[in-house]
């Protein structure tokens, strides 16, 4: 027997959860009781919105629901912005409010707004729990759609008079269902075999159904025996190691990028777990004139210049493996690798060798790369950092290099490094983020301290907003309203109770970083980027054409 709220949990524990992420409020304190219980762990963060990407890349690197839980009214909408990421990014999260009760909902109340009509557009399912007795199907029903590809963020709201219900309910969870992997159908593959018999220069583009369904080890075996190069998106990273000699980079940061040569030249795209919101298909296919055939466990998006020649909808390691034994024999040249992959390589080395000061983004790139192992972690923030870590930055695992490129939200890589590191305790976990983002969620450093949760922040300082001036002085050859003020970084640190570290020459930065990622401590380092080298990049990349 049990009351609402403790049955509440009982469903969250049947479900595997181990972890929630969020804030109280006098409406689910009986189920903030509930979970101090029970053996969940429950994560008290400084603001919903932190909490809300916390959970959301828990799941990104578990591939399983995480939870995130406030209160009605602003609590809740706190909540939005991350919960919009993980949907946009489709990242698996469960996130439960509570609500005013049916007695309040029907007239003009305190703190009462739609919660469910406003948390519709950005879940897979977004519903308020009529009654005790739904609790159980309805928490079902919540994992089984956030879990299913394609993942997404679901919403519930438990009105308050559920929460407070002490009456005893006969109920229990519901199993637990596995959705089991699907073959991919004969014709579909027999389709795509005569596409790419009659193709000359096929790529392959992985994305982030790759990574989520763990293709690698497919992905390879048909790269490798079919003789096919093979790009990434930017949540695509890792799936197919970088140091591999058929791995030609990640696009994703521009049209005239190095990777863009192979796009440019092929005459077929075999996309691989590719989402349209990762990358405008219009920058791969721009005359919509490539045949395209995509390989996933959904159908495709309609573009016009994503026009699929043959959808394979299947469990995407089944389908690749099924492609390789149907073309066993049949190999293709390589030639269209080069010269881009040399370029990135080239570039990275200079960057290692740059002694400037301020710091120029290639040598930080460099140095991050180096004191981090193959299989550590590190969530790069939205702005200037992403386009530069992003397309530089070696990645040889899937999910070891975490960016948002749906919703692409500033401020999750410091609270989403604290999920990620209770999900991946074994592994070094940095985040990376420019000034502007760092103090858009930079209270939950005193969550790191107090819940002694390592973390490792490694902040591109520079006074402005980067990517936004790098924008205007593209476009508008000026920019306005881009440039602010930092607190001391060191003293800030400090005050949470963190270690705080100030790189004053190129020199210092790696040993800084080796330092502070083999502490079992939490630690903030601030890094002066000279940003100079945007335009200097964009004026390179856009001579490439003539150059190469």
């Amino acid at each position: 027997m049990s009351t609402p709220a403790q049955l509440m949990v009982r469903c969250l524990e049947s479900e595997g959860v181990t972890v929630v992420f969020g804030l109280p409020g006098e409406e689910n304190i009986r189920f903030l009781q509930a979970l101090a219980a029970s053996n969940i762990r429950y994560v008290l963060t400084r603001h919903e919105q932190a909490a809300a990407f916390m959970a959301e890349m828990y799941g990104r690197v578990t591939g399983r629901a995480a939870v995130v839980s406030a209160t009605l009214g602003p609590g809740a909408i706190n909540m939005q912005l991350g919960v919009a990421d993980a949907s946009t990014n489709s990242t698996p999260m469960v996130a439960i409010s509570a609500q005013v009760g049916h007695d309040r909902q029907y007239k003009e109340s305190h703190q009462y707004v739609d919660l469910v009509s406003m948390f519709a557009p950005i879940t897979r399912w977004s519903a308020g729990v009529p009654t005790a007795q739904a609790i159980p199907e309805m928490v079902r029903k919540a994992f089984k759609l956030a879990e299913t590809e394609r993942p997404a963020a679901v919403y519930l709201a438990v009105p308050e008079h559920i929460d407070t219900d002490t009456a005893d309910y006969n109920l229990t969870p519901l199993p637990r269902n596995v959705v089991r992997p699907e073959a991919p159908s004969a014709g579909q593959i027999a389709r795509a075999v005569d596409v790419l018999r009659t193709a000359r220069r096929p790529v392959v583009l992985a994305g982030h159904g790759a990574a989520r369904g763990n293709a690698t080890a497919a992905l390879i075996r048909f790269s490798e025996q079919l003789r096919i190069p093979v790009a990434n998106t930017f949540h695509g990273k890792g799936v197919i190691p970088d140091d591999h000699p058929n791995s030609i980079g990640t696009i994703g940061f521009m049209r005239r990028d190095y990777v863009n040569f192979g796009f440019d030249n092929a005459d077929a795209i075999i996309a691989v777990g590719y989402e349209l919101q990762e990358f405008d298909p219009i920058q791969i296919n721009p005359h919509a004139d490539k045949k395209i055939i995509h390989v996933h466990r959904f159908p495709a998006e309609v573009d016009m210049h994503y026009p699929v020649a043959v959808g394979i909808i299947g469990d995407i390691s089944a389908s690749l493996n099924a492609l390789t034994d149907a073309l066993t024999g049949h190999r293709f040249s390589l030639d269209v690798i080069t010269p881009g992959r040399d370029s990135l390589a080239e570039e990275l080395t200079r960057g290692q060798q740059d002694a400037r000061f301020p710091l120029a983004p290639q040598r930080v790139v460099a140095d991050t790369r180096a004191a981090l192992g193959r299989s550590d972690i590190v969530l790069v923030d939205t702005g200037a950092t992403k386009m530069w870590m992003a397309r530089l930055y070696p990645t040889y695992e899937r999910n070891t290099c975490l960016v948002s490129n749906g919703l692409s939200a500033m401020g999750f890589a410091l609270p989403g490094a604290l999920g990620v590191k209770l999900a991946r305790p074994e592994a070094k976990v940095l985040a990376v983020v420019g000034d502007g983002a760092f103090l858009m969620n930079s209270q939950e450093i005193e969550t790191a301290v107090r819940e002694q949760i390592p973390l490792v922040v490694l902040i591109w300082e520079d006074g402005g907003y980067g990517l936004i001036e790098w924008k205007m002085d593209l476009e508008l050859g000026e920019h306005h309203y881009v440039r602010f003020g930092n607190p001391n970084m060191i003293s800030y640190a400090e005050s949470f109770g963190a270690k705080g570290y100030r790189i004053t020459s190129a020199d210092e930065l790696l040993p800084t970083l080796k330092a502070a990622l083999s502490d079992d401590g939490v630690s903030i380092i601030s890094c002066p980027v000279d940003y100079s080298e945007n335009l200097r990049l964009t004026e390179r990349l856009g001579q490439l054409q003539e150059a190469l």
